[in-house]
Order: C-alpha cells, then structure tokens, then sequence
C-alpha cells in the first residue's frame, strides 16, 4: 500500500521529483504517455545539478508544451510505497501552474494532453495524484 505526506520544508537535496498541478482557462491540464492509456499530472525526475523549479517548468514544457505559465510551489510530499524505492520514503515538491499558452506540438513522450473540467476516471498513479489534487485544494492553490 502507498502512502502519502505531505511537508511545509525538508533539504532540499532529498526532492527527487516535481509535480505540476496545471490549469487553463480554469481547466485541468492532464497528460497521456505514449505506452499508456492513462491520465496523470504533469512531473518527472530531476536531473543532476537542476533546481527543483527549474525541473518543475522543464517537465510543464515537456509534457505539455506550456510556453507561457505561472508557476509556485504547493508543498513537498512524499511517498512511501514496498515497490518504489526499496521501500524507503521518497520525496518531491508539488507546484501549481496557470497555463496561458502552449506549443503547437508536443515534443517528448508524452501523446497527447487534454483539457478538463473535471478530474479523470482513468489515472496513471491513483494512489497518488489524487492526494495532491486534494492537498492543493486543501491549501486553497485555485485548484
């Protein structure tokens, strides 16, 4: 079973990933790999040497081609999950973004992305996202 926390701070070198809560025009911002047929948030890894908001708005651009957007952070979270990590608590900092416009192409391995008015039925990590989605409205982020 996954379990997720969340933090207000922690040092800053153990944030291994950024998730980006997304909106525009007061829709969701979600995002569909190649190899799946599934819906998640934006985000990814970071890369050796990157600030955590730098990963942030490379992974927004990446995955859905945002060029023009407003970006802050929500909170760090963390997961703890058997499968992932050896078990151990991993962490991240999630982020809010409002999207004004976008490429006209995706670039990476992303397939396609999609507007909503609501949350998806079909998640990439449902035992995950969610809980984001909930802390950030928790936190009042215009979510």
């Amino acid at each position: 079973m996954k379990e997720v926390r969340f933090y207000e701070s922690i040092e800053d070198e153990l944030l291994k990933f950024a998730v980006i809560i997304s909106k525009t025009q007061d829709q969701y911002v979600f995002c569909r790999h190649k190899d799946r047929d599934t819906w998640e948030i934006p985000g990814g890894h970071r890369e050796p040497g990157e600030t955590i908001i730098d990963t942030a708005k490379r992974e927004l651009y990446e995955e859905t081609g945002a060029i023009k957007f407003e970006i802050k952070p929500v909170c760090v979270y963390s997961v703890t999950a058997p499968d992932n990590f050896d078990g151990e608590e991993s962490f991240g900092m999630l982020f809010f973004a409002n999207i004004e416009s976008f490429e006209a192409e995706l670039h990476s391995e992303i397939e396609e992305i999609a507007l909503l008015d609501e949350l998806p039925e079909s998640w990439t990590y449902p035992d995950i996202q969610p809980h984001l989605i909930n802390e950030a409205e928790r936190r009042e982020f215009g979510v």
